[in-house]
């Protein structure tokens, strides 16, 4: 079983930045793969980006966020971060993480089996 918390949402003017964070508990965190995922009313739960268990250049972005957002981890935390910088109101979500067991990360949220409660951002223009 993983537990997992985000935090760092909150309300941010088009153009800034937000910095979200996951903490993991109940399974060796440098085992598994964590992506973000993101879901906005109406919408799918959309991928966002995820960083392998090894981290550095293992990490994949969705489109969308591709050189605004920036995925990490550290291990010896147990936490994993997203950075978000050059917002958009279509940012706008609850954010969650996510753990895979594999290790190596992926794009689809069906190979992700703990999920966290979700934080919300919201962008304003």
């Amino acid at each position: 079983q993983v537990q997992l918390v985000e935090s760092g949402g909150g309300l941010v003017q088009s153009g800034g930045s937000l910095r979200l964070s996951c903490v993991a508990s109940g399974r060796t965190f440098s085992n598994y793969a964590i992506a973000w995922f993101r879901q906005s009313p109406g919408r799918e739960r959309e991928f966002v980006a995820a960083i392998s268990w090894s981290g550095g250049t293992s990490t994949y972005y969705a489109d969308s966020v591709k050189g605004r957002f920036t995925i990490s981890r550290d291990n010896a935390k147990s936490t994993a971060y997203l950075q978000m910088n050059s917002l958009k109101p279509e940012d706008t979500a609850i954010y969650y993480c996510a753990t895979e067991g594999s290790g190596l990360g992926s794009k689809n949220k069906q190979d992700y089996d703990y999920w966290g409660q979700g934080t919300q951002v919201t962008v304003s223009s």
